[in-house]
Parts: C-alpha cells; structure tokens; sequence
C-alpha cells in the first residue's frame, strides 16, 4: 500500500516538473509573432519587406531647439537627445514607416520623443518606391546607452512576423567611457541640413 502510494506521488511529482519545465522552456506568444529582424549596419541600405532604410548619420546634443506653434523652444532632457538622420524608399508599392526604437547594449528600448508634436521630417514617413525621402528619429536616451546600440525601424508599431531594420550603431564614435565622442550643447532641428557643429561639450 505504501509503496503504491509513494509511488503514484513519484508520477504526480514527475508530471508536475515535467509540466512546469515545459511552460518556462517553450516560446512565448509575443516572441513567434515578433518582428523579423533584418540586421544592418550604418551606411547600408538595409532592405526590409516593404521599404529600404539607410542610416546616415546620428547627433547627439544636451539641448535641442525646435519651433513649436511659432514659437522657438529648447528642450533639455536628463540624458542625451540623439538625432538620427536616415534616406527611406519603399520597395515595390507606397507605404509608411511609422515606428523607431533605439535599443541600448543591455536590451533597453527607447522610443521616440513624443515632445515635438507633429512634424512633416518625423514618424510617420510616407514613402513611395525609387523616391528616397530624408527622415528624422528622434530618441531621449542616457549616456550609458550607446556603444553597442542599435537603432530598430518598423513600418508599424505592432507588426507581428513583418520585417524590421536593425541597424548596428557599433559605428558611433565614443570615448573610453563609452560616452560619445561629440556632443554639441544645442542642435537646431530647424536649421539646414548642413548645419556647421555649434561646439563640443
């Protein structure tokens, strides 16, 4: 009597560890429906499924200055802006880009700036296939977060099994501490694309 009691507790005991290690080891939802990545690097055009993104240049800034309603403004932040200038084309029929994520060393995300209002050079791109368009990401990030970064371009926030850019930012120049190696006081999102540097910190 015993050793059937014992051993039916050994089955129970074994199909609970079995059970158990089955719903830890096995795929969550939101990973077998995640974007597919397709892995670049600056200056590459990365082909995704319905656009081409090539990353062009990133600046970062302590402030960044913008008009607003008329109004100029310069916005501080506690960390670093980081202005990334990118081309964007579609690849065979109109489409938009609407998402970026800058994704830290450690796996971090930041998503754009939401303190800009709407602007015709920020998300959401309208793009159309052979037409390159310039188009600005603009992310509030900590120091910490660059070397070895990556910046993530999707055509839609949610996107399961789509494509999506993943650009390496390895790069960035930065100093020992990892910290960029230029960081200007201000940047002018207004300003001409060839803006001259308004100086190092």
């Amino acid at each position: 009597m015993r050793i059937r009691i014992l051993g039916n507790l050994v089955i129970l005991a074994s199909t609970v560890a079995l059970s158990y290690g089955m719903q830890v080891s096995k795929p969550h939802y939101a990973d077998l429906t995640a974007p597919i990545p397709v892995d670049g690097a600056m200056h590459d055009t990365v082909r995704a499924r319905s656009f081409d993104v090539r990353l062009d240049k990133v600046v970062f800034a302590r402030q960044l200055k913008t008009n607003q309603f008329g109004q100029e403004k310069s916005l501080t932040t506690s960390g670093l802006w980081a202005v990334v200038s990118t081309n964007l084309t579609a690849t065979a029929a109109s489409t938009t880009i609407a998402d970026g994520t800058w994704q830290g060393p450690t796996g971090l995300r930041y998503r754009q700036t939401e303190r800009l209002g709407y602007r015709q050079d920020m998300p959401p791109h309208g793009v159309d296939p052979g037409l390159e368009k310039r188009g600005l990401f603009v992310f509030e990030i900590p120091s910490d977060q660059i070397r070895g970064a990556s910046l993530l371009i999707s055509a839609r926030q949610f996107g399961p099994l789509d494509a999506q850019a993943r650009i390496s930012l390895d790069g960035l120049p930065t100093g020992a501490d990892g910290q960029p190696a230029d960081v200007l006081p201000q940047y002018d999102l207004d300003a001409p694309q060839a803006q001259p540097p308004q100086g190092k910190s």
